[in-house]
């Protein structure tokens, strides 16, 4: 399924990332029918400059470089941990040089790695406080929509938090957090620049923004996490605002990378990742998705004549 994936951004209107973001929905919190062909080795490339994609086939993981260090956002599966350090060590660079471990949210398809890669790395770990009492915590709490579906992950012990517009350096690296929940509580996208022949691009890794959730919570009335529709608001107004020349998602599908990519390295696209115009186009679909899921709630709750 995910092998298939060769329509424009425009067109998929997002069912895999969809589906993928439901995870277990329905099923017992440790099954995950999707994460075999998630965790699909998927060889690593160079994005644009010092920006490289080392995670899995269906879930992506960053890697920026630099000679102070690294960074590393988003960690995959448990499973995707040692995929992602040989991926790293395959491109030239050393586990041991990533400093710090980013998050965009903390499901187990996305964090599930982090504590072992920070094992591995001894990197600094960080993330909004939401996230970050997850990552201590190793499972979700009530106020998450995917509550009760979700499987746990490794507890990280050191975790830094981080504010909203706050910007963490590595060496010359410098990455800001902005904060986009309602896919969960704590959910974080990343910025940054990359540059490369003097060139510098605005990198956005947009954290996920789908409006699904466990059976039974409503994003019209809920009291586990009251805000979550004016959170989602927030984040869609965050992203239509960022400067974003690359766009970066957890789900690489979301972006429609690999088809990005097979343009780059077939078609002798050297801007094939380029299109300042996804963000905006990406926040205008999620708001749509979510537009149709409380007016599908509303519909249900009202009074039968």
């Amino acid at each position: 399924m995910i092998h298939s994936v060769r329509r424009s951004l425009t067109a998929l209107l997002f069912p895999a990332v969809l589906a993928a973001s439901t995870v277990a929905h329905g099923d017992p919190p440790a099954a995950c029918k999707d994460c075999a062909a998630w965790n699909e080795t998927q060889k690593p490339f160079r994005i644009y400059g010092n920006t490289y994609y080392v995670g899995v086939r269906g879930l992506s993981s960053i890697l920026i470089t630099s000679d102070r260090g690294h960074v590393l956002i988003d960690n995959d599966l448990a499973e995707s941990a040692p995929k992602i350090a040989a991926s790293i060590g395959e491109l030239g660079f050393r586990i041991e040089d990533v400093k710090l471990i980013l998050n965009s949210h903390v499901h187990f398809d996305h964090a599930g790695g982090i504590a072992e890669l920070q094992r591995l790395s001894g990197a600094t770990v960080a993330a909004s406080a939401s996230s970050a009492q997850v990552l201590r915590a190793g499972h979700s709490g009530p106020d998450d929509p995917q509550f009760g579906t979700l499987r746990d992950i490794a507890p990280v012990t050191h975790v830094k938090v981080v504010g909203e517009a706050e910007t963490l350096k590595v060496g010359a690296l410098e990455l800001t957090a902005h904060r986009t929940p309602g896919h969960t509580p704590g959910g974080t996208t990343w910025t940054w620049k990359s540059c490369a022949n003097e060139r510098c691009l605005n990198m956005v890794y947009a954290d996920s923004l789908t409006a699904v959730s466990a059976d039974g919570f409503l994003f019209t009335r809920n009291m586990t996490y009251p805000n979550v529709l004016q959170d989602f608001e927030t984040s869609f107004r965050t992203l239509t605002t960022l400067p974003c020349d690359i766009l970066l998602t957890p789900h690489p599908d979301a972006s429609d990378l690999w088809q990005r990519l097979e343009k780059h390295d077939h078609a002798s696209a050297p801007d094939a990742f380029v299109d300042p115009t996804a963000c905006r186009r990406l926040a205008a679909w999620a708001r749509e998705r979510l537009n149709t899921r409380v007016a599908a709630e509303r519909r249900a709750a009202a009074p039968k004549s």
